[in-house]
């Protein structure tokens, strides 16, 4: 059956011009199936036909409870990787996350993407990955200032203790 992921939820993610290159070249590679399939409940009269762009072997629609094991986990041992809970297809979602949040992007937005109602949940699941607070501080602090530290805009001082210091626009700093 075809159904709306966990939490029947819909979800709607910013597609990458890199994810798109890769996905026209598999288009170009392997053809749609089209399916029909109930919604929702296996025994509901409500069928849906939609093209899958991903397939089993035998040009099926994927089975999301043996995926892992048919699929996912032989690429991870064929990769050389050994198979648990973090090389998992879970992992991927957190790779996604914590990708973004190196990115800068904002909680609100990973929310959204990820499918949590609530972005303080976000927050507390992925506080940890969020990225070093004190060198995005400087960064931010300098760029603010960045122009008015060209040269030419500021001129040593000597003070009453001989420090130097910096005579900006009319002000000392």
């Amino acid at each position: 059956m075809f159904g709306l992921p966990k939490n029947d939820r819909d979800r709607r993610v910013p597609l990458p011009d890199s994810v798109a290159l890769v996905l026209r070249q598999h288009l170009k590679d392997c053809d749609p199936v089209t399916l029909t399939l109930p919604w929702e409940n296996p025994a509901s009269a409500e069928r849906v036909t939609v093209p899958l762009l991903f397939t089993t072997t035998r040009r099926g629609a994927i089975n999301r409870r043996t995926f892992d094991g048919k699929s996912w986990r032989p690429a991870v041992v064929a990769a050389g990787i050994t198979p648990t809970r973090a090389t998992g297809m879970h992992a991927l979602r957190h790779f996604y996350a914590s990708s973004l949040l190196d990115a800068e992007e904002s909680i609100k937005a990973l929310a959204s993407y990820l499918g949590h109602a609530d972005p303080g949940f976000t927050l507390r699941v992925y506080t940890h990955l969020m990225p070093a607070s004190e060198e995005r501080t400087r960064r931010a602090i300098d760029d603010l200032f960045a122009a008015s530290l060209e040269p030419g805009r500021w001129r040593p001082l000597r003070t009453r203790c001989g420090v130097e210091r910096v005579k900006h626009l009319g002000r000392v700093s």
